[in-house]
């Protein structure tokens, strides 16, 4: 197992969920590329250079602004790795405006008579998700901020190991 580890650096469990999601990626294209061969190629191609071109400029430019803005704090206390809680809700939120952003934007055709709701209520709506999103992952950030000073007020009150004892 050990050598394994090594050579797949990760649990095998890892390696499972992997190879099950490539086969039900694979699946679903052939399927996809079956009917719609001409689509299929250009969505790919379409995300690809979206992504490649525009995309991950823009969020690594936002990462590198995001550490840089927020990179002085205190050196003597051990911090959760915080930049992780502006990425996840920040892509979560991303994602939901690129699924939906027909409708936020108001793009979208007659959408009223198969739902019964304007349009006019998703960007309020993503908005207000996008706000919880952020507001959750802060209360984490302070949860964890809390924790460790705790654990670090409590490591200084402790007396050491060695103090009690006598020779």
């Amino acid at each position: 197992m050990s050598r394994f580890l090594r050579w797949y650096g990760a649990n095998p469990l890892h390696l499972l969920v992997l190879v099950c999601s490539f086969a039900i990626t694979g699946y679903a294209c052939a399927r996809l590329f079956a009917q719609r061969p001409v689509e299929v190629v250009i969505w790919l191609v379409g995300a690809a250079i979206v992504h490649d071109l525009i995309l991950m400029p823009l969020y690594s430019l936002a990462d590198l602004s995001a550490r840089s803005v927020l990179r002085h704090r205190a050196q003597d206390m051990p911090t959760p790795a915080w930049i992780n809680h502006l990425r996840v809700p920040a892509f979560l939120s991303g994602v939901l405006l690129l699924v939906w952003f027909p409708l936020i934007f108001r793009l979208s055709g007659p959408y009223q008579g198969a739902t019964g709701l304007t349009d006019a209520v998703y960007i309020g709506r993503w908005l207000a998700i996008t706000a919880v999103l952020f507001g959750l992952s802060a209360l984490i950030l302070a949860f964890k901020l809390g924790r460790i000073r705790r654990q670090a007020r409590d490591d200084e009150e402790r007396p050491p190991a060695s103090a009690g004892k006598s020779a």
